[in-house]
């Protein structure tokens, strides 16, 4: 688009990317809250950026080119995202990308593309998307009306201004559907000047944020870098002393595994308002999701939440490993990437069954996500050979309470949707 031309109204469109070739070029705060509506449209989306944020860095399912930017480099695409912190790069993006006819969003400079992004939401089946002539805070302030109207919420502009809280609120994200978090947080998220989002907060929900936001990323890497929780502390307690409202969003709740009390006791020794929003925890919504359930009348009265981020029998390791090997119920274990193998000798050294079923949830409630099921003794090979990623959750489950399934669950409602479901446990089969 030349600055020159008299503005016009965009064509708006809907494109299928399945499949398709995306190039983004750039990795930082912009691109992490654009991957995830491209992921979601089943991009084959490539990063090309010498550095990227922990958060691009760990998310699955793209090809990332560590190195700067080349010509030649949009070969091929259908569609283009110039979003680095160098003007004169996203302008060589934008004008290989009109010498061969690729539509390309400039993220610093939106006129001087040929493709503008909308302000987006999605619920129930529909997308809704906003432009208003450039105006990015008004398309946002309209998309955030309309999905409000839509989802029963409560009216925004000057009406939130003046319902604003102070301080901080630590919100639950939930599993991993952005329709999973609660009323309560979004519209928290909806009022917050600063988020401080973690990797497995649901990242579609950054892309929902007003323009102006400012999104921290303090996501872990599992096995990478990571902000030190004190730094993160430190951001909390600094960006609020500035007078602005923040939200630190995190996956799943605050207090299951998530350091909230951490940052909870932090903020009021620093005489900083807290508001806790509890979330939907994976460790419950994964094995529903996956047609599990944690407790089932008359098989299994309890269940167990553990953290496999320390191994059994490491010196730092709270968990009584035999106790839990002797339980009848479920354990859920999280964090267990590459622990699965002994913390399952763990479980069968303490009395459980090697043939107790196992299974590993990968990527519980979103378009991801998918289920190993093996038994105690095998499911860490079987786990390796379907190549399985954080984030999962792996789970120890009572024979009888499979068994229990009916033949009829061929589906489940989630989030509004009705989605295909996992066979319950493989007896289906056999039975």
């Amino acid at each position: 688009m030349n600055s020159n031309d008299a503005p016009a109204d965009p064509y708006l469109v809907g494109l299928d990317l399945r499949g398709r070739r995306v190039v983004v070029v750039g990795a930082g705060t912009v691109v992490q809250r654009r991957l995830p509506v491209l992921l979601a449209a089943g991009a084959d989306i490539h990063v090309v950026a010498p550095e990227a944020t922990p958060a691009v860095e760990s998310t699955p399912c793209i090809v990332w080119h560590r190195r700067a930017y080349a010509s030649g480099d949009l070969l091929g695409a259908w569609y283009v995202l110039a979003a680095t912190n160098d003007p004169t790069v996203n302008a060589a993006v934008v004008a290989e990308a009109e010498v061969q006819r690729t539509f390309c969003v400039r993220a610093d400079l939106a006129r001087e593309g040929t493709a503008v992004t909308p302000a987006t939401f999605a619920t129930d089946g529909l997308q809704v998307g906003v432009l208003a002539s450039g105006d990015h805070r008004r398309s946002a302030a309209v998309r955030d009306a309309v999905r409000s109207v839509l989802t029963g919420g409560t009216g925004g502009g000057a009406e939130a201004a003046a319902r604003k809280p102070e301080g901080v609120a630590l919100v639950g994200g939930g599993p991993g559907d952005p329709d999973l978090i609660t009323v309560r947080g979004r519209s928290l998220l909806g009022l917050a000047d600063v988020v401080v989002a973690d990797r497995l907060a649901p990242p579609r929900l950054l892309a929902e944020l007003a323009p102006g936001v400012e999104v921290i990323d303090a996501a872990k890497v599992p096995y990478g870098r990571a902000m030190a929780q004190q730094a993160i502390n430190q951001v909390l307690i600094d960006r609020a002393r500035e007078g602005k409202f923040v939200v630190r969003l995190k996956g799943g709740d605050p207090y299951v595994f998530g350091r909230g009390f951490e940052e909870l006791e932090a903020l009021a020794e620093a005489g900083i308002p807290v508001t806790v929003v509890p979330g939907i925890t994976s460790s419950i919504a994964a094995p529903s999701a996956a047609g599990i359930p944690v407790t089932h009348r008359g098989v299994t009265h309890e269940f167990v939440v553990v953290s496999g981020h320390v191994a059994p029998g490491h010196p730092d390791s709270l968990v009584d490993w035999d106790a839990l090997g002797r339980l009848r119920g479920t354990v859920v274990v999280l964090m267990a990437v590459e622990r699965l193998g002994v913390i399952a000798d763990a479980l069968m050294a303490g009395g459980r069954s090697a043939d107790t079923p196992a299974a590993v949830v990968e990527s519980a409630t979103t378009g991801g996500q998918r289920t190993v099921r093996g038994t105690l003794a095998s499911i860490a090979a079987d786990a390796a050979a379907a190549e399985v990623k954080p984030p999962r959750s792996s789970l120890w489950v009572p024979w009888l309470a499979l068994r229990a399934c009916r033949r009829d669950c061929d589906f489940r409602v989630e989030s509004g949707r009705r989605r295909p479901l996992d066979p319950c446990c493989g007896l289906h089969e056999r039975a």
